[in-house]
C-alpha cells in the first residue's frame, strides 16, 4: 500500500479528526505531520468525546502506531496530559505504540510566554494565535537555535540546552517586552522528568513510514490546520507557521510523492476560522448563530484547543477550488452537511469581485482578499433530518444537489459525507 494525506481543506477546524477515526481503522501507522498542541481533534465514541491535540488519531485501533512527525513541535507537558488522559479510556500509548521523531522540534515554556507576549504587544493587530508557543518555537527551528526531541535521550545534555533556552527566552521577555522572566530553578525537575519518560519513545520516524510502505501497509499522515492557514500559501501573515499542504506531508514524514496514493481534503459544508485574517462570505447576522451553535454540543462551531467561538459564514467554493489545486486533492470529505438543514435558500460562494472585477480565482495577496466581494448562487434547501441518513441515496434531493455543486465547481470527487458527530454517522458517497 502507501500513503494517504488527510489535511484541512479550510481554515481549519474541518472535523478532520471525525474521518481521521475512521481512515485509522485501515492504517498501520497514522502520522501527525504538522503543528503542535494548537490543534484540536474530537472524536466521539458512543456517550464519549475525546479531545487529542498532539496524539493522532488510531490511539483506540490497538493496531496501529502513533507517529509524531519531524514537521512538528511538541509540548512534553501536553504531550503528558494527553497520554495520560486518553490511557484512562484504555488507549495505552505505551513506546511501541507512541513513536516521536528525533528530528521533531521541542515547544518549551519559553515559546509560550513569548507567544502570549508578542500577541499582547501587537494589540488590535494581534494574528489571533492560539498563545501555545508555536510560532516561537517554529521561529527558533528556523533559526537554527531550537531543542530537537532527540535531545531528550541525554538527561543532563537536555537540562544543559533547556537552561540555555531559558536564558535565551528571559533575554527577549524582559528587553523586548518588558515582562518578568520565566523561572527555570522551578522548571528544571519537571522537564528533566519528561524528558526521562519521553526517551523511550524517540524513533525515526521516516525509516519506520518507509518499512510499513515497503511491507505493503498504509500510512495516514493526519495535518493539522487547514490549507487556507498555510505559511506559503495561505492568507499570511493571519496563517499558523507550519506547511499545512501535502507538501508538509512529504517533507515532514520525508517521503516522495510516488509514495502518496490518496490526498483528501476536508471541508465543512459551510465556513468557519478562528482568529484574525480575511474571510470573504462571513456572516453577521442571525444566520452566523445558527451556524455556530450555543457551544453546548461538540458539534458546536467552538474551538476543541481554544473553545473560542469561530466565526462563520456560507461555503466558499472559490477559496475550496484553491485548496484542491495547491494540494492535488483526489478527493473531498463533507462535514456537518446536517447543520445545513431547515436553512432555506443556501448560498455557495462561486466568484469574487475584486475593485468591480469578477474572478473565479484565490487571491495570492491578503490585502487583496480582504477587499473581495462574494458573488453568491443560491440554492435550495431541504427540512427533513439526514442524521439517519448511510448512504447518498438516503439525502434529500436538495441535499444530493448541494454536493454536487462541490464536485462540479471544484472538479474532486466528494468521497465522504458526514451527517453528524458519531462515527457512524459518516458515510462513504
Amino acid at each position: 500500500m502507501s500513503v494517504i494525506a488527510l489535511l484541512g481543506a479550510q481554515w481549519g477546524d474541518e472535523g478532520k479528526g471525525h474521518i481521521a477515526d475512521q481512515l485509522a481503522a485501515q492504517a498501520f501507522i497514522v502520522a501527525r505531520y504538522n503543528g503542535g498542541d494548537n490543534a484540536g481533534h474530537t472524536i466521539t465514541v458512543g456517550d464519549m468525546v475525546v479531545r487529542t491535540h498532539l496524539i493522532p488519531a488510531g490511539a483506540f485501533h490497538s493496531r496501529v502506531t502513533c507517529a509524531l512527525g519531524a514537521g512538528m513541535v511538541i509540548n512534553l507537558r501536553s504531550l503528558a496530559r494527553e497520554v495520560d488522559e486518553l490511557n484512562s479510556h484504555g488507549a495505552d500509548l505505551n513506546p511501541d505504540r507512541l513513536k516521536i521523531d528525533v528530528a521533531a522540534h521541542l515547544l518549551l515554556p519559553g515559546h509560550v510566554a513569548l507567544d502570549g507576549a508578542g500577541e499582547s504587544q501587537l494589540g488590535a493587530s494581534a494574528i489571533g494565535t492560539t498563545q501555545r508557543g508555536i510560532g516561537p518555537a517554529y521561529t527558533d527551528k528556523v533559526a537554527r537555535v531550537g531543542l530537537r526531541a532527540g535531545s531528550i535521550a541525554d538527561v543532563e545534555t537536555f537540562a544543559e540546552a533547556f537552561r540555555a533556552h531559558v536564558e535565551r527566552t528571559n533575554v527577549r521577555l524582559t528587553r523586548d517586552y518588558a515582562r518578568p522572566p520565566v523561572d527555570v530553578g522551578a522548571l528544571e525537575a519537571e522537564y528533566a522528568n519528561l524528558a526521562a519518560r519521553f526517551a523511550p519513545h524517540l524513533a525515526d520516524v521516516t525509516a519506520l513510514v518507509h518499512a510499513a510502505i515497503e511491507r505493503g501497509e498504509t500510512v495516514l499522515a493526519e495535518g493539522a490546520q487547514g490549507a487556507l492557514l498555510d505559511l506559503d500559501h495561505g492568507t499570511y501573515p493571519f496563517v499558523t507557521s507550519s506547511s499545512t499542504t501535502t507538501g508538509g506531508v512529504l517533507t515532514s514524514l520525508g517521503v516522495g510523492p510516488q509514495h502518496v496514493a490518496r490526498v483528501i481534503g476536508v471541508a465543512k459544508a459551510f465556513c468557519s476560522r478562528v482568529g484574525a485574517g480575511p474571510f470573504p462570505t462571513e456572516l453577521h447576522d442571525a444566520m452566523s448563530e445558527r451556524l455556530r451553535g450555543t457551544g453546548a454540543n461538540p458539534w458546536d462551531e467552538f474551538g476543541s484547543t481554544t473553545r473560542r467561538p469561530r466565526r462563520t459564514g456560507w461555503l466558499d467554493l472559490v477559496a475550496l477550488k484553491h485548496a484542491a489545486r495547491i494540494n492535488g486533492l483526489t478527493e473531498i470529505v463533507v462535514t456537518k452537511l446536517d447543520i445545513l438543514t431547515d436553512i432555506d435558500p443556501l448560498r455557495v460562494c462561486t466568484a469574487y469581485t475584486y475593485r468591480g472585477k469578477q474572478t473565479a480565482d484565490f487571491p495570492g495577496d491578503t490585502a487583496w482578499l480582504g477587499e473581495c466581494v462574494p458573488s453568491y448562487t443560491e440554492l435550495p434547501g431541504w427540512h427533513e433530518d439526514i442524521g439517519a441518513a448511510r448512504r447518498l441515496s438516503d439525502l434529500p434531493r436538495a441535499a444530493r444537489a448541494y454536493i454536487e455543486q462541490i464536485q462540479s465547481f471544484t472538479s474532486v470527487p466528494v468521497s465522504h459525507v458526514s451527517v453528524g458527530p458519531e462515527r457512524s454517522q459518516i458515510f462513504e458517497v
